[in-house]
């Protein structure tokens, strides 16, 4: 459905259905969450009242996501939510949101735009990469504070390393956490 000016208008019968007028079929609350992603305006209205309860329907989308496990909005938040209804604050909270909410889009775009350009790729594919470069540096950093083979440990108990007995870089470590476990147990048995 193309862009229009005019927000689709949506009426929602006594049966729970919702109609699109715009393209005169029947439509669920997924199709109007999709809409919403797809920045297409509607408007809903009680087919019987004639009342406008776009927010309500809004609302309802809201947590028919949330129920599925696709949990946004945190519990704190919601609490607090909840907490400024009837409040002296409660004409100020959607303005904020609204602000908030833009704020936080505008900067996620230009974030895209930035990772786009420095990293060539998309977002994930960069923090993907920035992921593995972290757990490298990691690992070499663990790496300092293991001894070095044969420090304190007789030749019997030293890993058996691949070109060895068939032993894997797994199972050194492993050897390693085990000998320095030794080591500690006999500091603390000292103490």
């Amino acid at each position: 459905m193309a862009k229009t000016e005019e927000p689709t208008i949506i009426k929602k019968y006594a049966n729970r259905r919702l109609y699109n007028t715009g393209t005169s079929t029947y439509v669920t609350l997924e199709d109007l969450a999709e809409m919403v992603k797809n920045e297409e305006d509607f408007v809903v209205f009680d087919a019987k009242s004639g009342d406008e309860i776009t927010r309500s329907v809004l609302t309802q989308i809201i947590f028919e996501q949330e129920n599925k496990g696709q949990n946004l909005l945190p519990i704190a938040f919601l609490r607090q939510l909840i907490r400024f209804y009837g409040d002296s604050m409660q004409n100020l909270v959607p303005s904020y949101l609204e602000f908030s909410i833009d704020s936080f889009k505008r900067e996620q775009t230009k974030l895209r735009e930035q990772m786009s350009q420095a990293f060539g790729a998309t977002p994930f594919e960069a923090m993907e990469e920035q992921v593995r470069r972290n757990s490298e540096m990691f690992e070499r950093a663990m790496r300092m504070f293991l001894p070095p083979f044969g420090a304190g440990v007789d030749a019997a108990a030293r890993p058996k390393t691949e070109e060895g007995a068939g032993g894997t870089e797994l199972d050194t470590l492993k050897q390693q956490v085990a000998e320095m476990q030794k080591r500690l147990d006999a500091i603390a048995n000292k103490g």
